[in-house]
Order: C-alpha cells, then structure tokens, then sequence
C-alpha cells in the first residue's frame, strides 16, 4: 500500500492538510530512502530531493503559499494559510545535466 509522506514542521501545515482530508507519515526531513513507487510526498522540498522523489515513480506535491515579507518565518494557523493562497501543486522534476563551472 502507497504511503503518504508529509515533510513538516509545521503545524498550522498539518491542520491545513487534515481539514482537505489529507493525513500521513509526518517528518521533519525526509529520507529519500524511504520513498517507493506509487508514493506521495507532500512539502515544500529542495529541487534536488523533488527530483529524486520523481526518479522513484512517487507523486511529489509542493506546498506553496505567498507569505507576505513581515510573516516569513513565522508560524502560521491553517486560516492563515488559506489567506495567502495555500494550495498543492503536483511537479515532476528530473534531472537534465549536472553543470560544471
């Protein structure tokens, strides 16, 4: 059975997801090792790990919202987050080439 991952610490991100009927295995950080086939991760992850989630034939779901500056890094409530446009978008990264500079 798919597993769902929610890569958080936040909790005002948990109580958004649970209101839309989304629960799962919440981690602070994720081990890429965990992650199978047919898996969804849910997060606001690094572009490299987004990729190697996508590499395992697993759903990765970005979780964006725009926080006006004086909020950033600051806890938010799931209302909150719903004001600034809270939503999940499905990506699929790969990657094309390793640069060298």
């Amino acid at each position: 059975m798919p597993t769902t991952w929610i890569v958080t610490r936040h909790a005002g991100a948990i109580d958004w997801l649970k209101t839309r009927g989304i629960e799962g295995q919440q981690r602070d950080h994720l081990d890429t090792s965990l992650v199978s086939q047919g898996d969804t991760v849910i997060g606001t992850l690094p572009v490299n790990l987004a990729a190697e989630i996508c590499a395992k034939q697993a759903t990765y779901l970005h979780l964006s919202l725009t926080v006006p500056f004086a909020w950033r890094g600051k806890e938010l409530t799931s209302e909150q987050m719903d004001r600034y446009g809270a939503a999940l978008t499905a990506y699929h990264v790969q990657i094309m080439s390793n640069a060298i500079f």
